[in-house]
């Protein structure tokens, strides 16, 4: 069924409430372009999430490239070592396609259509959107709720992706000794991790409009949203290999030698100054251009938060940075802050790679509620 479509959650309530108590373990593996990172949550006293324990095993460069497997062999033994530090017996996993590899499309139908007409009728407006024969992609739908100011019609976001990108990942998870039950879109996932954080913002986000900026190594996504529904979504060739590249350059470094630098400290006094600096002012510039493009692009004129992601957003002060440039209340995302937390996580290193860690957690909830 995998192979067949995307698993976007699709599930009716009575079966999800009938087997959520028995809900089996759900490893969120996610592969990036710079690392393996999985998580494991589990569903514990009174309804509360908890942390069982989570991995991060780095890439080697062009292992992944443009979110597509390139090196099988590398990205398998990644993923081989990740889970062993996991210490889980756990071998399901959800996993994810990058955006850019997923056509998406909302459409409009009428409201109370059996599922089979629903499946007809997803299938005829695809055919209009998507560039490729339905037999060559991976196909699914989900119903997003009422369209507004018109109770007779319901939206419906439809997804859509070559089936080689599913299975690669999908043979990624069978190398490794794992199964892939779901597989999401990144984005999507981190959205859903994002749900974890709204309790940090004031009156729990309701009616507040958020920009989730994922800066990854050579993607930076913006996905703005308001009361869980996302209403702009942007992607931007922009992220943490460029430090290192400007940390090469400056120091007559490796890209290896640059990497680990970044990473573990040790570089000249000058570093700060001369390259961190503007490193992190040309991403604060890269976010309000960003929004730029939202606030022309919507009838929305301002956003009430920017909440960072991913590898480069513990940058130390880049939130300053990004907050003082926008005039936007900025935070580093953790959607472990909230939770419980196994014993076995510790709690400062959690701190630093949380912000990494959103599609990986994301996909660990697929099978809880929150």
């Amino acid at each position: 069924m995998l192979k067949e479509k995307f698993d976007l959650g699709r599930i009716s309530e009575a079966v999800s409430k009938a087997f959520k108590p028995k809900a089996a373990p759900l490893i969120g593996l996610d592969i990036s372009s710079s690392a393996v990172k999985l998580v494991e949550m589990s569903l514990g006293g009174k309804g509360r999430l908890r942390l069982e324990r989570y991995a991060i095993e780095p890439l080697p460069k062009d292992a992944v490239v443009d979110g597509n497997v390139a090196n099988l062999e590398e990205v398998v033994e990644a993923v081989k070592r990740g889970w062993k530090k996991l210490g889980t017996r756990v071998k399901a996993v959800a996993m994810a396609l990058p955006s850019a590899a997923v056509i998406t499309k909302k459409i409009a139908v009428p409201a109370g259509l059996r599922e089979q007409e629903l499946e007809t009728q997803v299938e005829s407006e695809a055919n209009q959107y998507i560039p490729f024969a339905l037999d060559e992609v991976s196909l699914d739908f989900q119903i997003i709720g009422p369209v507004v100011d018109n109770p007779e019609e319901v939206e419906v976001l439809i997804a859509a992706s070559r089936k080689e990108k599913i299975e690669d990942r999908v043979a990624v998870a069978e190398a490794s000794g794992l199964k892939a039950l779901i597989m999401d879109i990144d984005s999507f996932a981190a959205q859903h991790a994002f749900e974890l954080i709204e309790s940090q913002l004031v009156n729990a986000g309701v009616d507040q409009t958020v920009a989730l900026v994922d800066v990854g190594a050579s993607i930076m996504t913006v996905n703005v949203l308001r009361n869980r529904q996302s209403l702009y979504m942007r992607e931007q060739p922009f992220g943490g290999d460029q430090l290192t590249q400007e940390i090469q350059r400056a120091f007559s470094l490796s890209a290896d030698e640059a990497e680990a630098a970044k990473k573990n400290g040790g570089l000249p006094q000058n570093y700060e100054r001369d390259v961190l600096n503007p490193f992190m002012e040309m991403l604060a510039l890269e976010v309000t251009r960003a929004l730029q493009f939202f606030f022309t692009s919507t009838q929305f004129n301002e956003v009430d938060y920017i909440v960072l992601a991913g590898g480069c957003s513990t940058l130390p002060g880049l939130d300053g940075v990004v907050g003082k440039r926008a005039q936007v209340q900025t935070r580093v995302a953790n959607p472990f802050e909230s939770i419980d937390k196994s014993d076995r996580v510790k709690g400062h290193q959690l701190s630093l790679d949380a912000p990494a860690l959103m599609v990986a957690c994301g996909l660990a909830m697929r099978r809880l509620e929150t």
